[in-house]
């Protein structure tokens, strides 16, 4: 097993009090596959992207649990081994590249500082020619290689990024929202890419989204997330043939569809909890049509439904 994730629990300590983003987690990703993170805005995917990565920002702090990498565990680590796992071994595709990029340097000198940090040993030469075949793979010019980030589009700084997540050949890349922002035909284009790249590099890849059809057209397993706990775990196609977790549910009936004819758009009521006073018991209680009175009290539980299912929910407890 490439990662595991154990019971792992974030909170950021705020002057409000404790907002727990991530609340005993737990899920393994096996060596070259695609893992789904799914779920609404504030559900703390993206903050468990950044522990993965060791860059959770203050006030935020990692609580409990571990992260185990090729049976290492992260958060036990130095700051300097953690560091050179960080970019070669592990990557991030950062969710908006034009604040991710420098402004003030050009688009070889991004590349050139990762290899530099990283593989110091590599030549001049060698480097250029490595940063010349990775921007061919993403559709770049090499002559545009001194150009900077201002003067490149949302679809080609975007590629930029998943380049800089690739130079260093990494075994895991965490791609956090990677068509955000971007039109429909260039986010299938970046989809596409993402595709070939992961088939040519041999990439195990975390897709981060809150766009399920993302998660339909690109994963093997997707985790439903809900208020930073995992609410569904489970091969993706037996997901959308037959959801578990009412927020899975109604999270997938709420995406319309393009070739249904006057169909009527459906929402999930309420609002997603504040996770500074989460509310007992289940945290999607108060917005669940099939809530009774132990969803309202008792805290959820894993139960394995099927082979490789597992739901939170007091229905299946």
């Amino acid at each position: 097993m490439l990662l595991q994730v154990q019971n792992l629990s974030i909170s950021y300590f705020t002057r409000r009090g404790e907002a727990k983003a991530v609340k005993n987690f737990s899920i393994e990703i096996e060596e070259g596959s695609t893992v789904g993170i799914v779920g609404e805005s504030g559900s703390g995917k993206s903050t468990l992207g950044l522990a993965i990565m060791g860059i959770v920002p203050p006030p935020g702090r990692i609580v409990s649990g571990k992260i185990l990498f090729d049976g290492e565990d992260l958060l036990m680590m130095e700051k300097e081994p953690l560091r050179r796992i960080r970019g070669r071994r592990i990557s991030m595709i950062f969710q908006d590249p034009m604040t991710s990029l420098n402004p003030v340097k050009n688009i070889r000198d991004h590349f050139s500082e990762m290899l530099r940090v990283h593989e110091p040993n590599v030549s001049k030469d060698e480097g250029e020619n490595r940063v010349a075949t990775l921007l061919e793979e993403l559709g770049i010019s090499k002559e545009r290689s001194r150009d900077y980030p201002h003067q490149f589009s949302g679809g080609m700084r975007q590629r930029v990024m998943i380049g800089l997540a690739l130079i260093l050949n990494p075994g895991l890349v965490i791609a956090d929202e990677p068509t955000t922002s971007l039109d429909v035909i260039v986010e299938a284009q970046i989809l596409e890419l993402l595709k070939s790249l992961k088939r040519t590099h041999n990439l195990t890849l975390i897709l981060i989204t809150h766009n399920v059809g993302l998660i339909a057209e690109m994963t093997d397993r997707v985790s439903v997330m809900y208020a930073g706990q995992l609410m569904e775990l489970s091969p993706t196609e037996k997901l959308f043939e037959r959801p578990l977790n009412p927020y899975t549910q109604a999270l997938l009936q709420s995406v319309p569809h393009v070739m249904a004819s006057g169909q009527a758009l459906t929402w999930i009521p309420g609002f997603p909890p504040n996770l500074l006073s989460p509310p007992p018991g289940c945290p999607f209680h108060p917005r669940c049509p099939y809530a009774f009175d132990k969803c309202k009290n008792v805290e959820l539980q894993y139960t394995k439904v099927e082979e490789e299912r597992t739901v939170a929910c007091h229905l299946y407890g």
